[in-house]
């Protein structure tokens, strides 16, 4: 049994974005990181390898800064880098979801796991969109998953509270927040981590074909900037406090 883990480059959650011609600037964010949830599939992959999986597979599609979260992967226990790499200023769901679908046929994992949402787009359509195209079964928004000889069990959180499930393979899930701690590299790990090759692929080594995107970027903005605070002092002011909170903040 082979796992593959989706891994995204996102500014990170500190990092200062800016706002170019209509576009973020890029080259003005001075930090990335692996996508905070994908952090959390990327624990759970490395607990199915320790648990007697064959494999494990990082992947991630995107530009040559990208392969530092393959190093990243590789640092805590991931044993094969996969890199799609693109230069392309932005591709829509769909034509992401079939390339990272290709990449998975091509390294014969039959379970993905993925964040349930990136960081910078937040659409959460990436892990059942493969699922879809791989013909692969889909558990999603789970917290944890582990493996009992040929079956998987996920837990995630339900209408009703904890819910425990079990499937079998070939299966995607995707990833939210979890309780578990991440682990982090030590020396050692960093080390071996950056003698570990990298296997670096183009899209067209995939075997597919790139047709008309289905959605196209017109612009990005920045958000409104907040209103200034108000500050009040003294008795005099509870009644117009409490008129704000409850007729304008709707908290009372």
């Amino acid at each position: 049994m082979r796992v593959a883990v989706l891994l995204k480059q996102v500014p990170d959650t500190t990092a200062k974005i800016g706002v170019s011609g209509s576009r973020v600037d890029e080259s003005a964010i001075t930090k990335w990181s692996i996508s905070p949830y994908d952090e959390y599939a990327l624990e759970s992959a490395i607990a199915l390898k320790e648990s007697g999986a064959d494999e494990l597979v990082a992947i991630t599609f995107g530009p040559q800064r990208a392969s530092k979260c393959l190093t990243e992967a590789a640092a805590v226990g991931a044993d094969r880098l996969i890199h799609i790499v693109t230069d392309a200023d932005f591709m829509d769901s769909c034509t992401v979801q079939s390339i990272l679908s290709s990449a998975i046929e091509r390294s014969e994992c039959d379970i993905v796991l993925c964040g349930k949402q990136a960081a910078d787009t937040n659409s959460g359509s990436t892990g059942p969109g493969v699922a879809s195209l791989l013909g692969y079964s889909c558990v999603g928004s789970v917290t944890e998953v582990s493996m009992d000889g040929g079956k998987l069990s996920a837990t995630r959180l339900g209408a009703t509270g904890l819910e425990r499930i079990e499937v079998s393979g070939p299966c995607v899930f995707t990833f939210d927040k979890g309780e578990v701690e991440l682990r982090r590299p030590n020396v050692r790990g960093i080390m071996m981590a950056k003698k570990k090759p990298i296997e670096s692929i183009g899209i067209e080594d995939l075997g597919i074909e790139i047709g008309s995107p289905r959605a196209s970027l017109k612009s990005h903005s920045s958000p409104p900037e907040k209103p200034p605070g108000q500050r009040f002092e003294g008795a005099g002011s509870i009644e117009i406090v409490v008129g704000k909170l409850r007729d304008e903040a709707n908290v009372i």
